[in-house]
């Protein structure tokens, strides 16, 4: 096990009569949160409606996925239809494409591009998985994240003060036979999209390749401010992601659509994973993956806010027995004190995306 010099600390003040105070179910919507990891493309009003009672603000991502320019100009402007109805609770972080990488023009048209929408108040840049997985040159090679034509492009987001965000890579599960992973979410969505699951694909690099890649990516830019996607795809195991966030202050990561694997681990060992959420209180940002395409009914939508917000609020406040449909096993709520609720849900966001307050 894992000890942490904190963990220390922690015992020491508690021990000198300060009492922690907690929040309670009753709480959920009494709490500003922010879910700093949502994806609405429809003008419809349904979902920021709903944040709004629940006490959400939201940051709306944008990112490439098949169609290049046109996936990321698309998600974008659904993300500033939201932003104008919504001035006080939606942040936008905008994406760019790698469609036209071996373009001679491609640095200044992403450059160009990233500035109109720092312009309009954007936080920050995701880059995806295509990165490492899908996109590749003319020439046919497959386009990796510490490629140096990708420096220019981050020092520039550096320069503007925005913040990279990165899903790069997959679930450490993603390279594992179906039967062998441990959440069934990851199960279910490796089984709809069999092009993404790398371990029918063994010609493709490694989940410890991606890994590196990203590594490098973040040695050769020390001040940039990094916010790993679906935590930062270590999402396996709490004792690897602290020698990450140990070695690279400049990295968090964000929780979206990753917790099942956190609630696995909770399932093994609680207390490990509370004292990493302890520890690490500073580098954690909540977040869901949730989305709104304008296909579903009001009532499919809501049912889905309420079954990942309310299950992740009851996980990070009560110590609760608890089950999910994300894995086979019961497990116990972390109970965390009110003040690092407070970083993981709100604090964090507005700290690691510089939003202004």
């Amino acid at each position: 096990m894992k000890y942490y010099p904190l963990v220390f600390v922690l015992t020491v003040f508690l021990g000198c009569g300060t009492e922690e105070n907690y929040y309670t179910m009753e709480d959920f919507s009494k709490v500003k949160k922010i879910d700093t990891h949502v994806h609405i493309e429809t003008e419809r009003e349904n979902f920021m409606e709903k944040a709004r009672s629940d006490n959400f603000e939201i940051i709306n991502v944008s990112l490439e996925t098949k169609n290049g320019w046109d996936d990321v100009h698309r998600k974008y402007r659904y993300g500033n239809i939201q932003k104008k109805k919504y001035p006080d609770l939606v942040e936008t972080v905008t994406a760019f494409s790698v469609s036209d990488w071996d373009d001679e023009h491609w640095k200044e048209k992403v450059i160009t591009w990233l500035d109109s929408c720092f312009q309009e108040g954007a936080l920050g840049v995701k880059v995806w998985k295509n990165i490492g997985m899908v996109s590749r040159d003319t020439m046919g090679k497959l386009i990796m994240i510490d490629d140096p034509k990708f420096d220019p492009i981050f020092n520039y987001i550096r320069d503007q003060g925005k913040t990279l965000m990165g899903h790069l890579g997959e679930p450490k599960n993603c390279w594992l036979p179906l039967d062998s992973m441990t959440t069934n979410n990851d199960r279910g969505y490796f089984e709809r999209h069999p092009e993404y699951h790398m371990y029918k694909h063994p010609e493709m690099p490694s989940y410890e390749d991606q890994i590196e890649a990203r590594d490098r990516m973040l040695e050769k830019n020390p001040d940039l401010p990094f916010v790993g996607a679906h935590i930062g795809s270590i999402e396996w195991s709490v004792d690897e992601l602290a020698k990450r966030l140990d070695k690279f202050p400049n990295m968090s990561v964000d929780l979206a659509a990753r917790m099942g694997q956190i609630f696995y681990q909770t399932a093994r060992d609680r207390e490990k994973v509370r004292e990493f959420f302890i520890n690490y209180q500073d580098r954690i940002l909540y977040a869901t993956d949730l989305a709104d395409h304008g296909n579903s009914s009001q009532e499919e939508l809501y049912q889905g806010m309420d079954n990942n917000w309310k299950r992740d609020w009851r996980f990070f406040v009560t110590d609760d027995e608890m089950e999910s449909d994300l894995i086979n096993t019961k497990f116990i709520g972390l109970k965390l004190p009110a003040s690092v609720i407070d970083k993981i849900f709100y604090g964090n966001a507005v700290r690691w995306f510089g939003i202004k307050k």
